[in-house]
């Protein structure tokens, strides 16, 4: 008997930092939610390389939107493509931000957290939204990572 063929798995190394404590009282295992999002959503990319989930607080993420995109307020999520070999990119979360637009959509913390980094890991790989299209597709794949991960999909009920 032969044996089966090699199959090339990507590797995506996901490290996720715990900033702000707060995190883990709001969704105690922040960390494992955080790496299978990022791995639900970049599993149909082929991509390779490290990916760093950062939960923070609105303070950091402020000066984070500050510093990267010229507004000077707290954001969800926000996404930093590296474009280096190895090193995918950074995502961060804002716990303050995710938990009021959760709470606000009725949607559990843990769900839209989880979204949220598939958001940010899609956009590490080149996903957008500002064009109708590009939207459509990014939206189809984040419910798709949403689906992998058992997580009803973040657009369904969506306006």
């Amino acid at each position: 008997m032969r044996p089966a063929p090699m199959v090339q798995v990507p590797m995506v190394h996901i490290d996720v930092i715990v900033e702000d404590p707060a995190w883990r009282r709001a969704l105690p295992r922040a960390e494992i939610l955080a790496r299978r999002a990022v791995a639900a959503a970049l599993r149909e990319s082929g991509a390779e390389g490290l990916v760093t989930v950062l939960l923070a607080d609105d303070r950091t993420l402020r000066r984070l939107n500050g510093e990267h995109r010229g507004k000077d307020k707290p954001t969800n999520v926000l996404s930093f493509p590296a474009g280096a070999p190895g090193h995918l990119g950074d995502i961060a979360l804002a716990l303050g931000v995710v938990r009021r637009e959760a709470l606000a959509a009725g949607k559990p913390f843990a769900a839209h957290a989880a979204h949220l980094v598939a958001h940010g890991a899609l956009h590490l790989i080149g996903h957008d939204h500002l064009a109708a299209g590009e939207a459509r597709r990014m939206e189809r794949a984040e419910a798709r990572a949403m689906h992998r991960m058992r997580l009803p999909n973040p657009w369904r009920h969506a306006a």
